[in-house]
């Protein structure tokens, strides 16, 4: 049986054997779990959020803000999270995040005021704001090219798996502890996995349990990422900002982001509130989008690997499923055109699929960036997704605060063609940046 956490007792590699090794299934692992409880720091709010208001007498637009502030710290937070990646190793670096944020999720638990809500959500914002780029510089290290979309989409996939079954978990967990006792356990929860991470992760070149054929392969071609970063200097920023094809990126992820968000923040509000859905249904109900997004992901990432072994160019194998899943996305506005649950749940589903299938988004960071700012582009990159944290959730308090969601629908769905014609104009060829010698 393949033991899929290991880790070294001195640093030197373990010698080669004629089979490669897998260990780096293993790494993607604890890389996925990470990714669960990031996304259930982020989301247990938009659970607690019909009984929080309620008890601290809050509106919608205080609500908005409350849901929005997370996103004021971590989009700002981005480029300086990309270059601390740059700069720190993942096991440490990882480690230090988890337990921060985890103590601020924790104290959420312990006040009774708007304003500390706030402190606390952006707190949470700025210990998770290296989080993603983190995640991918480590499927760089770890993964080939040919390899690195499906590795994305099977860590990008723990955000939809892993809520599609802790919804309906976190409304039972609300109703036996209440929405203190929600944030109390969660914490507790990311604590404990900050330790395990320690424990277990290492970079390639550190894990002894890795032989020589398995790094052979992670290494070959595109995938030979061992070039030192140069020391960050401010200078560097130009190469975030100067190229058009890196802003088509940067603005399909806004508008890729701003349906999930919604997801993440007033959707099972939307249920409540909009379509009558008691608390625990609402969560049973409000897993399936989930699942569906959690599909759409993994079908992604499988299918465009399989198109780039089959020969298919990269315009085609990556650029297609995100292009899909952005239309897709759209069709949350024909969930204003039923006051069926079954039916609403069913358009809310195809609109989540596609925001799945469109996640393997950055496998273009690693296929466009320039190698040496990687975690810089990858910050910009998820800055610019931020800020969809920033806006959706105070533009629908704001279009919701009268009870009637349906605008916000079409917001949001507007929005995510914005992000198809961005990539169709903007993107143009999938092709590395390459940065003059001289610079």
């Amino acid at each position: 049986m393949l033991n899929i956490f290991s880790f070294p007792v001195n640093n030197k590699i373990v010698s080669s054997s004629t089979s490669p090794t897998r260990k780096r299934y293993g790494i993607l692992g604890l890389v996925f779990i990470s990714v669960v409880i990031n996304y259930l720091d982020r989301s247990n709010i938009s659970v607690a959020a019909s009984a929080l208001s309620e008890e601290l007498d809050l509106d919608k637009v205080k609500m908005g803000l409350i849901f929005s502030a997370f996103g004021w710290t971590y989009a700002s937070l981005q480029i300086p999270g990309g270059v601390i990646v740059d700069k720190i190793r993942a096991r440490l670096l990882y480690a230090i995040i988890l337990t921060l944020w985890s103590i601020a999720t924790l104290l959420q638990g312990l006040i009774s005021s708007f304003a500390g809500l706030i402190g606390l959500r952006a707190s949470i914002g700025i210990f998770e704001a290296p989080s993603f780029p983190i995640n991918n510089a480590i499927a760089t290290k770890w993964f080939p090219e040919e390899e690195r979309a499906s590795a994305i989409a099977f860590y990008t996939s723990g955000q939809y798996i892993g809520l599609a079954f802790l919804t309906p978990l976190l409304a039972y967990i609300q109703g036996e502890l209440g929405w203190r006792g929600l944030f109390v356990l969660s914490g507790i929860v990311g604590l404990v996995w900050a330790v395990v991470w320690y424990l277990f992760y290492r970079d390639p070149e550190n894990h002894t349990k890795i032989n020589q054929e398995e790094l052979d392969h992670i290494q070959k071609g595109e995938a030979k990422v061992k070039i030192k970063p140069k020391p960050f200097q401010w200078k560097d920023l130009k190469h975030a900002f100067i190229y058009k094809k890196l802003w088509g990126l940067y603005l399909g992820q806004f508008c890729l982001g701003s349906t999930f968000i919604f997801f993440l923040t007033w959707f099972p509000t939307y249920l409540q509130e909009q379509k009558g859905i008691d608390l625990m249904k609402s969560g049973i109900m409000g897993s399936v989008p989930f699942l569906g997004a959690f599909l759409g992901v993994i079908i992604s990432g499988l299918l465009s690997d399989k198109l780039i072994k089959s020969g298919v160019s990269k315009e085609i194998a990556r650029k297609a499923p995100v292009l899909a899943g952005l239309l897709l996305s759209s069709s949350i506005i024909f969930a204003n055109y039923t006051t069926s649950p079954q039916i609403t749940i069913m358009f809310l589903t195809l609109a989540f699929f596609g925001t799945g299938f469109a996640s393997i988004a950055w496998i273009f960071v690693s296929a466009i960036a320039p190698k040496e700012h990687i975690g810089l582009i990858g910050g910009v990159f998820n800055l610019m997704g931020g800020l969809s944290a920033v806006i959706v959730p105070i533009a629908i308090g704001i279009l919701a605060k009268d009870g009637n969601f349906e605008p916000a629908l079409f917001f949001i769905g507007i929005i995510a063609i914005i992000g198809f014609l961005a990539y169709i104009f903007l993107v143009g060829k999938v092709e590395r940046i390459e940065i003059p010698t001289n610079e």
